[in-house]
């Protein structure tokens, strides 16, 4: 049987993540609050946030904007998509 957890991005119960998403208290925090709908929305959201503003996974500037932009996807429902962001036709 799927885990339930009451998703802080959704505001209702949801299927929940079968492990920490990464190591970590903000991996555990994210496993015990966050669907596995609301990640995958994040892990869309985060690859536009790398496409657009050509982020590179080792730079250590952009590791803190992408955690930054989590959190406010996460938990804090505050994250807009990159000025000029053009969704792709299709």
């Amino acid at each position: 049987m799927a885990k339930l957890v009451q998703c802080a991005k959704l505001g209702r119960e949801a299927e929940g993540l079968d492990a920490p998403p990464f190591p970590g208290e903000k991996g555990q925090e994210i496993y015990e609050k966050i669907s596995k709908q609301a990640w995958q929305d994040w892990l869309n959201k985060q690859t536009i946030l790398i496409n657009e503003h050509r982020l590179a996974s080792y730079d250590p500037k952009a590791r803190a904007f992408l955690t930054e932009e989590r959190q406010k996807f996460l938990f804090e429902n505050d994250s807009q998509m990159p000025e000029g962001y053009v969704p792709p036709k299709g």
